[in-house]
């Protein structure tokens, strides 16, 4: 079964009713914590009672969906509370490229959840008493090159314009990464603190040392409802309220950003289609407005057609236009070419699933990887035929700054 950590044995899980913890990143100790967590709702974890190294290839959300079925499905569970999250859960990040290892699915020993007013802890096996120690900060950080020089970038960058003006494709993505090294091991509750409170409209996550403050919501399952929010299309944010309303509608009225976003929306509408008996995608986007940018934004929703989980949804999803591009396997061929690295779970789906196929599953996106006092930063534009490679990086460089706030404070 891959597991890493604990038995083959069947899981023993018990859900109860708790009063309102608080603040939930406040309950976690610092030893390998997972969250999910926006406005100050979801789900924070510790401990690793299974851990599975989802093997590589086309058919790895399958794989990963069978497996918790079969481990769910074994489980001894009492659960009172019977919400979405609640019982056996498991939190997840996927590599963006199917091929690269790295993908892990987690069930943690203790969960501590908040959603409409309830809250409730899950233990698997015994429950456990975890120290929680003060938030300590990184100290002095050092900046570097990842992958790319910000020149070399930049010229990836127009040569994928050139490749989209000779009529190979729409629009690709590319990223950049940054490294960061700091003073100190990185006390990952700091980062969610940290990003939970500059980015409350964000979904806060952890998994696996996988950490960010993402926007975009791939999907939420609720039963037989599903929800998705697709951004696409971006600019910094204004100097004052008058430059801010007016960067807006220079957005709004792009015509390069609108072409984006639609691409985004075709695709996650293609993606869909097949899955939903009832599918809802406005015909106009609108503004998300962010503390550091604003998006082109459609909030999508739907009703499943045939019971699939969210992972059957997440497969079906993945990648979208908004990190991919259009046509996908094109945009990816440009990608693997010009990029110069490996996106390891950035641009990826995280996000947890329970027993029941429900779950909130998003893009990671504003993220960085951390290791010790190493981390990895991650940020990435689309690239439209228009695209100019110094506006380009700047809006990457605007984008870094989340995960550079995050470190720094």
């Amino acid at each position: 079964m891959s597991v890493a950590l604990g038995s083959t044995r069947p899981l023993s899980v018990t859900t109860t009713p708790v009063d309102d913890p608080g603040d939930l990143f406040a309950r976690l100790p610092e030893t390998a914590p997972y969250a999910w967590v926006r406005h100050g709702e979801g789900l924070v974890a510790w401990g690793e009672a299974i851990r599975l190294a989802v093997p590589p290839g086309p058919r790895r959300f399958d794989w990963a969906r069978d497996r918790l079925s079969d481990l769910f499905g074994e489980a001894h569970v009492d659960d009172d509370v019977t919400a979405p999250g609640s019982g056996p859960v498991a939190f997840g990040s996927f590599t963006f490229d199917p091929e690269a290892p790295g993908s892990v699915l987690v069930v943690p020993r203790t969960i501590l959840a908040r959603r409409d007013g309830r809250a409730w802890l899950t233990t698997v096996g015994e429950r456990r008493l975890d120290a929680v120690t003060p938030l300590r900060t990184p100290g002095r950080i050092r900046y570097g090159d990842g992958s790319l020089t910000a020149p070399e970038w930049e010229h990836a960058v127009a040569r994928a314009v050139r490749r989209i003006r000779s009529g190979h494709l729409e629009k690709t993505v590319l990223a950049r990464d940054l490294t960061a090294v700091a003073e100190r091991p990185i006390d990952v509750r700091l980062l969610l603190a940290r990003l939970a409170d500059r980015y409350p409209e964000c979904y806060t996550f952890s998994c696996a040392g996988l950490v960010g403050a993402t926007p975009e919501l791939l999907v939420r399952r609720t039963g037989e409802t599903i929800e998705s929010l697709v951004l696409a299309g971006t600019i910094p944010r204004g100097a004052d309220q008058a430059d801010d309303v007016a960067r807006g509608t220079t957005l709004f009225t792009s015509e390069k950003n609108r072409h984006e976003h639609a691409c985004a929306v075709a695709s996650v509408r293609e993606a869909l289609d097949p899955l939903c008996a009832e599918l809802k995608i406005p015909e106009e986007p609108e503004l998300l407005v962010l503390s550091n940018v604003q998006h082109l934004a459609s909030p999508v929703s739907g009703r499943l057609s045939d019971g699939a989980s969210v992972l059957d949804v997440v497969a079906a999803m993945h990648p979208t236009a908004a990190v991919g591009g259009t046509p996908t396997e094109a945009a990816l061929g440009v990608i693997r070419e010009l990029e110069g690295m490996d996106r390891a779970g950035y641009a990826g789906p995280v996000g947890w699933i329970d027993a029941r196929g429900d779950g909130e599953w998003g893009i990671a996106l504003r993220c960085a990887q951390i290791e010790g006092s190493r981390a990895r930063l991650f940020a990435g534009c689309g690239i439209m035929g228009d695209s100019d490679p110094a506006s380009e990086l700047a809006e990457a460089q605007a984008k870094l700054r989340v995960m550079q706030y995050a470190l720094e404070g």
